[in-house]
């Protein structure tokens, strides 16, 4: 525990997720916005949660984010990915419980591309006998 405030980039698919984590009350900050408004959808608030619940910290720390690029589910797992890895770097024993549940990994799985000739990246197109 050098310092007080923890900063952590995570990636997820297209996003791109900064995070500033710092002892506190528990609040979360996205963009200058709650996280209620920022996702609405439970379940992204919940995976969000995710590596505070699995170091037992809920409501011990404040996160400060700036998300970029992506779309919403992207977005929470980039942000989860942070969370966790700034986590791990203010306190050293958090990181085995993180890594356990595979937080500190981050997910590689992006788009594949359309390939020419296809209608998508494996989607051929319809063939017609006549």
């Amino acid at each position: 525990m050098v310092d007080t405030i923890q900063y952590a980039t995570g990636k997820r698919k297209n996003a791109i997720a900064r995070a500033w984590v710092e002892p506190g009350q528990g609040d979360i900050l996205i963009n200058a916005r709650s996280v209620d408004s920022y996702f609405p959808r439970l379940t992204h608030q919940i995976q969000i949660q995710t590596p505070f619940d699995v170091t037992k910290t809920s409501g011990q720390f404040n996160v400060k984010a700036t998300l970029t690029g992506g779309g919403v589910s992207g977005q929470a797992g980039a942000l989860r990915h942070a969370i966790a890895k700034a986590l791990a770097l203010y306190n050293p024993s958090l990181r085995d419980p993180l890594k356990k549940n595979g937080l500190l990994t981050r997910d590689s799985r992006v788009k594949e591309r359309k390939k020419y000739g296809q209608k998508g990246a494996r989607a051929r197109f319809q063939y017609s006998k006549r």
